[in-house]
């Protein structure tokens, strides 16, 4: 009898083991004095939520299935520090929203995601696609092109050295299986001190037909980006190239209307170009680009922009910073100085800020 309760509790803990599970808690709180100059409705000082990363609370799970498959979620929400607001209105998990399986072969996952695209930049930019030097100044980083809803995603394992990702969004619109909806995947090497990664982004902004609006068609617009880095000794050099044909492919998201003379206009061809580096120096890290958007449409649109930043380690969770970035722009074209979570109002602006991680 004994014996028997023995297997029996022996067979629970073991099925325990193969079901646990855990929970975190995790967020960004960050604000910054924020400039803006050179456009018509700059605003020469304010305090805004999010400069060098968006602030945020996320809750992050894990469970343990057995046989090396696990299950795991995030549910992640934006906030604005600056009012207390949610950072998108009628939103609760507006940042992430998703669910899925993990196994040896790799990762499936449904909900609201980052797209490669978005993630590759993220990974090679010296600014992380925040502070005054982002590559959402000229980059198009917006939108869609940062994460997409109803979205299946796959990543797989690292094999040595490689690995991939892919990315499907359904349109879900009515009378149309394709209007909307938007794919795309990366696949990247890293080894010592290369890393070398090749996204695709594909958009289709087609729109059904809803009650006596009819249906709208377009080409697609596609965005393809190499990039690469090479950690030296005691700084890192990052190189991107980008490419954007059709439709949307480069939307205006950060621009001012100029007064008189020619307005803006979004490219539908377009090439897109990095250079920079970060350094560690002193308690913190230097980060500098400068990038380059050559419009070969017959606007010509072209803008050339350079940013320098600080951070500042208080500790491994709390740094304050500082950055700054002008562009140049030609023939009307009227791109804004942004940072991670405003397009902001003019060609030139600094941040000065805190963030604290938990």
């Amino acid at each position: 009898m004994k014996k028997a309760a023995f297997i029996a509790a022996a067979a629970l803990a073991a099925g325990g083991a193969h079901a646990q599970s855990a929970v975190t808690i995790y967020g960004i709180v960050d604000a910054a004095i924020v400039g803006e100059h050179g456009g018509p409705t700059s605003v020469p000082t304010k305090v805004t939520s999010g400069a060098a990363s968006a602030s945020r609370i996320g809750f992050r799970g894990t469970e343990d299935l057995g046989g090396g498959l696990s299950a795991f979620f995030t549910l992640e929400t934006g906030a604005k520090i600056d009012s207390g607001e949610l950072d998108a209105s009628n939103t609760i998990f507006n940042r992430q929203a998703f669910v899925g399986l993990q196994g040896r072969a790799g990762a499936v996952a449904l909900g609201r995601q980052y797209t490669p695209y978005h993630l590759t930049l993220t990974a090679f930019d010296p600014f992380g696609t925040g502070y005054a030097g982002t590559t959402k100044n000229l980059f198009p980083d917006s939108g869609t092109n940062v994460r997409t809803s109803n979205t299946i995603t796959y990543k797989s394992p690292k094999l040595r050295g490689f690995d991939g990702e892919l990315a499907y969004a359904t349109g879900e619109q009515s009378q149309s299986s394709s209007a909307g909806r938007q794919f795309g995947g990366a696949v990247g090497y890293g080894n010592g001190p290369l890393a070398v990664r090749l996204a695709y982004n594909a958009r289709n902004s087609d729109t059904g037909a809803t009650g006596t609006v009819p249906a709208a068609s377009h080409d697609m617009g596609r965005n393809a980006l190499l990039a690469a880095s090479w950690q030296f000794r005691w700084f890192k050099v990052s190189a991107l190239y980008g490419a954007d044909k059709g439709y949307n492919a480069s939307p205006l998201w950060n621009y001012y209307t100029p007064s008189k003379g020619v307005r803006p206009t979004a490219s539908t061809d377009a090439r897109d170009m990095l250079l920079g580096f970060t350094a560690p120096m002193g308690n913190g890290s230097l980060m500098f680009s400068t990038m380059h958007k050559d419009d070969r449409t017959a606007f010509n649109q072209d803008a050339t922009s350079w940013g320098l930043g600080y951070l500042y380690s208080l500790s491994k969770r709390t740094g304050l910073y500082a950055a700054y970035a002008h562009i140049s722009n030609k023939n009307g074209a009227a791109y804004t100085v942004a940072n991670n979570t405003e397009a902001g109002t003019g060609p030139t602006g600094y941040n000065l800020g805190i963030r604290h991680t938990f």
